[in-house]
C-alpha cells in the first residue's frame, strides 16, 4: 500500500532521516513514536508529499486512497457542520452545493434537476450523509449541530467535523497526528471502538498511551535519524526496546574486549621481526571486523522541582451542602465534600455528570446557589483549564509570560522548564498572542506550576503534551507538597498520581479510599478507560456523599458490631495473603536477578561465541527472563501497594 524507501531528509545542517525505510500494508495498525523535535510530523509531510525529500522515494500503491488529519487547525468555511462532514471528494461537495442551492430556489419543486439527482444517487448521497451523522453523533454532536455554520463553532469542534469526515470518506490509508487531543472521553471511547473495526491501514502520532495499547499492531519509532519497528503494541515497545538495548550492550562490551585483545597482540608484538607478519594480521582483523554500536543512553529524566507552596491546614477545602444549577438544570443538590492535605484525587464518571463543574466549585470559579465552600486554614487555591488562558497576557514574549511570578527563580530554570513543556530555542521568544490554544494551554500550565497554590484543581492537564512532557509532569506533581484534584483521561497519568478517587454521577459522590486499581477492583470494571465514564454497578461500596439529603436508617447495634467484626477478620485475611504473595514474589524476583546476572555473565565471555549457536541462545533466555523480571516486578509492586493500604487501614 506504502512503500518507504532509503528516504533521507535534513534541515539546516541537521539530518532528520537518514536512509530510512517502510512499508505499509492493508490491515496494518502502526504507532509513530519518538521524543518532540523527533521529526513525526516531517515524516507525515514527506508521506502526504507536502515535501520533498533529499533523497530516496516514498510510492503509493496506484489507486490508494489517502486521509489525513492535522494536529492543529483545519480549516472551516461557510459550511455546515453535516457538508463539512460529507465532503467527501470536491465533487461530491459540489454535486451536494448544486442540489441544495436547487432546493432553497425551489421548496415546492419536488423533483430535482435530473442529471444531477443520477449524479448524486450514483456517489451514494444519502447513504453517505447518514453515515456522516452516526459518526457526528458519535463524536458528541447534537442534532441542532448538523447544520450549524462549522466557523461558528470551537477550533475542536471543527477538528471533530474534519475526522467525522475522514471517517466518512474511509480512505484505504488513515493517517491521524494527535487525533484524541479534541475529544472529550465518551467521544474518545466511541472513537476508539471505531477504529478497532475500521477497514482500512492506520498510521498514528499519538501521546496516549491506552489509546496506542489498544489500537496498534506495531510501533515505529523514530531515534537518531532512523525508524525502528517493534511489533505488538506500546507495552510491547518499551519491553522490546529495553531487552534489545541490553543485549546490544552485552554485544558491544564482549565485542570491545575482544578488539583490545587483538589490539594489545598487535602493540607488543609489531616491533618484533617474527611476529610482525601475525601483528599487522591482528590489526586487520580489527578493521574487518562489523563494529557494533553502542546503546544509545536512554533520554536522561528531566531534573526540576517546581517551587513548593506554602503549608496549608489539615484540612483544605470543604463543601458543606452545596446546591448548584444550570438555569432549570440542577448539578447538585445538598452535596458534600472534603479534602485533605497531600490528597491526590482524581475524579471520574460519564460525561456530563458534573466533575468539570465540582472543580469549578472547589477552585471557586464558580458560585453555589445554596450551602458553602470553605477553605481551610493557610489554603490557596488554583485552577487550570485546558480552555482557560485567559491568564496570558498576548503581548508579551512566552519567556517574558513565565518569568512574570513572584517566585525567586533564574532564567535559566525558567527555561528549563518551558522546554519540558515544549517550548525550546527561539520558541521562548515567541508572542503570546501568535501562539496556537494548545501551546497557550501548556504556557498556562507552565505558569500555575512555577506559583503553584497548595490546592492545585487541573482539568485534563495532559492535553497537547508529548510522552516526555507528560513524565516531567508526573515528576513535578509527585514532588508537588500540596494537594491535588484533577480530572484525567490519560490511564497512564492517573495511576502515577492518584491515590484516591471520586466518582461523580447525576450529583452522587461516591468516594474510594484506594488509588485507581483500587478501584477498578471494586467496581469490577470492564476495562481502565471505560471505567473513567461508567455508572456504578450494584456492587458499590456502601460509602457515599449523599446528594439528597435523606434519613439515614437506624442500624441494630448488636448486628452493626457483628458485620464490624466480620469485617476486621475479612481484613485480616486479606492481609495475611497479601503477606504472603509479597513474599513469594520477592524471592522468585531474586531468583530471576541471579539469573539475569550469570546470563549477562556468560553473554559478555569471548569463549561463548565460539560455540555455534550458544550466544543466541543465551540472548533468547535472556530476553525471556528479562520478560518474566518485569512482570514478577509489576505484580510486586501491586501487591505491595496494596498491602501498605490494608495496613494503613488497620
Amino acid at each position: 500500500m506504502l512503500t518507504i524507501s532509503e528516504l533521507s531528509k535534513s534541515y539546516s545542517g541537521r539530518t532528520l532521516f537518514s536512509g530510512v525505510s517502510l512499508q505499509v500494508n492493508r490491515g496494518d495498525r502502526i504507532g509513530l513514536v519518538g521524543p518532540n523535535g523527533a521529526g513525526k510530523s516531517t515524516f507525515f509531510s514527506l508521506v502526504l508529499q507536502q515535501e520533498q525529500p533529499d533523497a530516496g522515494e516514498v510510492a503509493l500503491q496506484r489507486s490508494t486512497t489517502l486521509g489525513f488529519l492535522p494536529q492543529e487547525s483545519a480549516p472551516a468555511g461557510e459550511e455546515t457542520v453535516v457538508e463539512l462532514a460529507t465532503a467527501i471528494s470536491p465533487e461530491f461537495a459540489e454535486v451536494s452545493r448544486k442540489l441544495k442551492a436547487w432546493d432553497a430556489a425551489h421548496p415546492d419543486d419536488l423533483n430535482h434537476e435530473d442529471d444531477l439527482h443520477a449524479r448524486f444517487n450514483e456517489l451514494g448521497g444519502y447513504q453517505i450523509e447518514a453515515r456522516a451523522k452516526s459518526i457526528l453523533k458519535g463524536l458528541s454532536f447534537r442534532d441542532a449541530d448538523f447544520d450549524r455554520p462549522a466557523r461558528e463553532m470551537s477550533g475542536g469542534w471543527v477538528m471533530r467535523a474534519h475526522l467525522a469526515r475522514l471517517l466518512t470518506q474511509e480512505p484505504d490509508l488513515l493517517m491521524l497526528d494527535e487525533p484524541t487531543n479534541h475529544l472529550d472521553l465518551e467521544a474518545l471511547l466511541w472513537f476508539q471502538d471505531y477504529l478497532k473495526g475500521y477497514p482500512g491501514a492506520i498510521l498514528m502520532i499519538s501521546h496516549d498511551r491506552e489509546f496506542l495499547n489498544q489500537l496498534v499492531g506495531s510501533i515505529v519509532e523514530i531515534r537518531s535519524g532512523k525508524l525502528h519497528r517493534f511489533r505488538g503494541n506500546y507495552d510491547d515497545f518499551l519491553a522490546q526496546r529495553a531487552a534489545a538495548e541490553q543485549q546490544q550492550l552485552a554485544a558491544f562490551k564482549n565485542q570491545q574486549k575482544e578488539i583490545e585483545r587483538l589490539q594489545e597482540f598487535a602493540d607488543r608484538f609489531r616491533a618484533k621481526a617474527s611476529k610482525a607478519s601475525q601483528a599487522q594480521a591482528k590489526l586487520k582483523q580489527i578493521e574487518r571486523m562489523e563494529k557494533i554500536e553502542a546503546p544509545e543512553a536512554a533520554a536522561s529524566t528531566v531534573s526540576f522541582s517546581f517551587p513548593q507552596p506554602q503549608r496549608s491546614g489539615l484540612k483544605v477545602v470543604t463543601l458543606k451542602d452545596v446546591h448548584f444549577s444550570y438555569g432549570e438544570k440542577s448539578v447538585y443538590r445538598g452535596a458534600n465534600f472534603e479534602a485533605e492535605r497531600d490528597e491526590r484525587v482524581v475524579l471520574v464518571g460519564p460525561n456530563g455528570a458534573g466533575k468539570s463543574t465540582l472543580l469549578k466549585l472547589l477552585a471557586g470559579v464558580l458560585s453555589p446557589g445554596a450551602g458553602e465552600r470553605l477553605l481551610g486554614h493557610n489554603a490557596k487555591s488554583g485552577y487550570y483549564s485546558q480552555y482557560r488562558v485567559e491568564m496570558l497576557n498576548e503581548a508579551r514574549t512566552v519567556l517574558d509570560e513565565a518569568s512574570d511570578t513572584p517566585q525567586r527563580v533564574t532564567e535559566q530554570y525558567i527555561r528549563t522548564v518551558l522546554g519540558c513543556f515544549l517550548f525550546r530555542g527561539d520558541d521562548v521568544f515567541k508572542k503570546v498572542g501568535v501562539l496556537s490554544g494548545g501551546e497557550k494551554s501548556r504556557l498556562a500550565l507552565v505558569k500555575l506550576l512555577l506559583d503553584p497554590p497548595n490546592l492545585l484543581l487541573m482539568d485534563e492537564p495532559t492535553t497537547h503534551l508529548d510522552m516526555a512532557s507528560i513524565d516531567a509532569l508526573i515528576t513535578a506533581l509527585q514532588q508537588f507538597a500540596g494537594t491535588i484534584i484533577f480530572i484525567s483521561h490519560d490511564v497512564y497519568f492517573i495511576r502515577a498520581l492518584a491515590k484516591k478517587v471520586l466518582h461523580v454521577n447525576a450529583g452522587v459522590l461516591t468516594p474510594y479510599a484506594g488509588d485507581y486499581q483500587y478501584y477498578l477492583d471494586k467496581t469490577k470494571a470492564a476495562s481502565a478507560r471505560v471505567a473513567l465514564t461508567a455508572g456504578l454497578s450494584d456492587n458499590r461500596p456502601q460509602s457515599r456523599v449523599a446528594a439528597h439529603p435523606a434519613a439515614v436508617l437506624g442500624v441494630d447495634r448488636k448486628e452493626q458490631k457483628r458485620l464490624e467484626a466480620q469485617a476486621r477478620q475479612a481484613r485480616a485475611s486479606e492481609r495475611k495473603a497479601r503477606q504472603q504473595l509479597v513474599a513469594r514474589l520477592e524471592k522468585d524476583i531474586a531468583d530471576c536477578e541471579t539469573r539475569q546476572a550469570n546470563l549477562v555473565v556468560e553473554l559478555e565471555n569471548p569463549e561463548t561465541y565460539a560455540k555455534a549457536g550458544a550466544a543466541m541462545h543465551l540472548n533468547r533466555e535472556l530476553m525471556g527472563v528479562q520478560h518474566q523480571l518485569e512482570t514478577l516486578t509489576a505484580e510486586w509492586e501491586e501487591a505491595a501497594k496494596k498491602l501498605a493500604e490494608i495496613e494503613a487501614t488497620q
